[in-house]
């Protein structure tokens, strides 16, 4: 028997339910205002300005490929009329086409794969051309950033049985692989050194951690036969690390020590880890096969609601009217100070906590901007899979 998602946590916390649905409300009243007039693009970002009069206004600010290609990726679970409603009138695979007509201008590698991954969801005929563009990005034995090797091991997965590409699927899942630190089970920020400067290199973040779990899940749940146990066993120990080190508030922490395969830095704690991010993640790898870490989605999904860093300064992160989820909670250091002097201890001592940061820079402020992708996750989140 296959239920959704939504009907899964209907069953075990019914208000959480509630919830999930009202972000998906929100998601799908505020995306449209997020699609540029006149362009087949989506903004960057949406930046809050309060009025004097404590209303609230939204500026678009940029533009964005991967992040159109992201929310195609989620829209595309909805009913046919929806879609249109969300992508300017276009239905998922209408709106992917346009993202892979402008491939010949797309020279970052996880735009490309991203959009890949989305003609080959959506079933475009023009998947041999995103493939294409892809792998000419993706040069043979040059390190990559995690988080967009992991896409393109996503998009290889998902266009497996419309295309040949088990050779640089195969090439794409060994790098990853490869990447992780010793016996660490969480992953670095780039596949090889060269992109990271050297005292950082060990810090990887939230991101370098769902996407590659994602990616490797998928390459199991995709391949023939008994699957890719390797694939799934990274997948499963990355997942067992992050919800063993997640806050006791359901929060997803944002800076890792790729080596030890502990919190370099908890903050900020970004709304869309909690609420698409880990979700979509973690229910991939259930999907799989593997282990079902579904409570501690729930604990992260319940955040939204229950921030205890603002519970002495209360505000809303979830703006129904405005359709948008605020960004993030987050210390307000200068310069991300707390950030950098952790990630240059923890180069030198492995562990060094610095406590009395803590004291000084509590995280109590909040980034007033949300962003098209975190909306895409979402969808992709709770109203893809099975269960």
């Amino acid at each position: 028997m296959t239920i959704t998602r939504l009907a899964a946590l209907g069953r075990e916390e019914p208000r959480l339910l509630t919830l999930a649905q009202r972000l998906l409300s929100v998601a799908e009243s505020g995306l449209p205002s997020m699609l540029l007039p006149g362009k087949e693009a989506f903004a960057f970002t949406m930046a809050g300005h309060r009025s004097p009069d404590g209303s609230w206004a939204l500026e678009r600010r940029g533009t964005s490929t991967r992040y159109a290609a992201i929310t195609a990726l989620g829209a595309r679970f909805l009913p046919a009329d929806r879609q249109r409603a969300v992508l300017g009138g276009r239905g998922a695979q209408e709106f992917t086409g346009l993202l892979i007509e402008s491939l010949p201008a797309v020279t970052n590698l996880g735009d490309a794969a991203l959009i890949a991954w989305a003609a080959a969801d959506t079933g475009h005929p023009k998947l041999s051309d995103a493939l294409d563009r892809m792998n000419a990005l993706d040069e043979e034995g040059r390190p990559q950033y995690t988080v967009e090797a992991a896409w393109v091991l996503s998009a290889l997965a998902a266009a497996r049985g419309t295309a040949d590409v088990e050779g640089r699927l195969t090439a794409a899942r060994d790098r990853l692989l490869r990447a992780r630190i010793g016996g660490s089970p969480l992953f670095p920020h780039a596949t090889g050194p060269g992109l990271v400067p050297w005292y950082r290199a060990h810090v990887s973040c939230f991101a370098d951690q769902t996407y590659p779990l994602q990616a490797l899940a998928r390459a199991h749940a995709t391949g023939d036969g008994g699957g890719d146990p390797r694939a799934l066993a990274a997948a499963e120990a990355c997942a067992a690390r992050i919800c063993e080190l997640q806050g006791d508030g359901g929060q997803w922490w944002w800076h890792y020590d790729a080596r030890t395969g502990g919190v370099v830095e908890g903050y900020p704690v970004y709304s869309v880890h909690q609420h698409a991010m880990a979700p979509t993640a973690l229910f991939d790898l259930a999907d799989a096969g593997g282990t079902d870490f579904a409570a501690s989605v729930r604990k992260g999904l319940a955040w939204m609601t229950a921030v205890p860093e603002l519970a002495g300064h209360p505000e809303p992160l979830i703006l129904d009217e405005l359709g948008v989820t605020w960004r993030k909670v987050f210390r307000g250091d200068p310069k991300k100070a707390v950030r950098a002097a952790r990630g240059l201890g923890t180069r030198v001592v492995p562990h060094l906590r610095l406590k009395p940061l803590d004291r000084v820079y509590r995280p109590v402020s909040v980034d007033r901007e949300c962003r098209p992708y975190e909306f895409g996750w979402m969808l992709h989140a709770w109203q893809g899979g099975r269960v």
